[in-house]
């Protein structure tokens, strides 16, 4: 019997008629022996799980997404330093460890800025705005390492979406009035309005230097320059029900046509 031509691991096709989806068992001897098999014959496994990612790439297994795209999901410390490393347009940002440099920060930052959870949040979760000593305690507090960055005031921000090899949307996030999250999740609007190709340029080329290959790229624009906020590999699917696009439909369209 031939393998067949698509193995997927995790469940976001799993329901297609394109692809088979064995799914997730951490111990490899739980598959059976077909399902080893279809394993190591495959070219690539699709949606590998963050478990399989690295171990297929030790292996030489090709993966969608990439191993790289998985390395770096909710790891903002991994992030900047790889925006930094690359040139990439990034709002100044810095990691500080312990106690000691915790206390450097009002050296490196003025009021207002951004302070983030640096690894595991997403959605707009741990996010603030400190305008203040008080906040700033408070944040600190509970977080370790404190992750820092200069707030740069906006109306919206972008979400550029990259499958595979191509920008495949991309729209405005507005926030709630009140809150400078413009996160879906955290109340904020989707806008459909022109995105210059310039964004899509900084987005596209973040994405392929990094070895991202299925991820939501964060970008703001300040005195017209745009900058890489963030990427986002476990992004929402709010924007395409919003552009009445059938995500599920639409994936399963790009593997058929050898997109990803």
């Amino acid at each position: 019997m031939n393998s067949p031509k698509h193995i997927a691991l995790g469940a976001r096709l799993k329901h297609s008629n394109h692809i088979i989806t064995l799914g997730l068992k951490p111990n490899f001897n739980d598959y059976s022996e077909y399902e080893k098999r279809l394993i190591r014959d495959a070219a690539r496994i699709y949606f590998p799980t963050a478990f399989y990612a690295d171990l297929f790439n030790a292996v030489g297994k090709d993966t969608f997404p990439s191993f790289h795209t998985y390395k770096f999901a909710q790891d903002k410390i991994r992030q900047t330093a790889v925006f930094e490393m690359l040139d990439i347009p990034h709002p100044f940002t810095r990691t500080f460890y312990g106690k000691r440099q915790k206390q450097q920060i009002l050296d490196f930052f003025s009021f207002p800025f951004i302070a983030k959870k640096a690894r595991g949040s997403s959605k707009g979760r741990d996010v603030h705005l400190i305008e203040g000593r008080k906040a700033l305690f408070e944040y600190l507090e509970a977080e370790n390492p404190a992750y820092i960055q200069e707030y740069i005031p906006a109306e919206r921000d972008l979400r550029v979406v990259i499958i595979g090899k191509e920008v495949v949307l991309s729209y405005w996030k507005i926030p709630a009035g009140g809150n400078f999250r413009t996160n879906v999740s955290q109340g904020g609007a989707i806008r459909f309005d022109t995105v210059p190709a310039r964004a899509h340029r900084l987005a596209l080329d973040t994405a392929q230097k990094c070895g991202w290959d299925d991820v939501g790229i964060d970008l703001i624009e300040k005195d017209g320059t745009f900058y890489v906020l963030e990427a986002n590999m476990k992004y929402g699917t709010q924007g395409f029900k919003k552009a009445m696009i059938d995500y599920k439909a639409f994936l399963e369209a790009l593997l058929i046509r050898g997109k990803i």
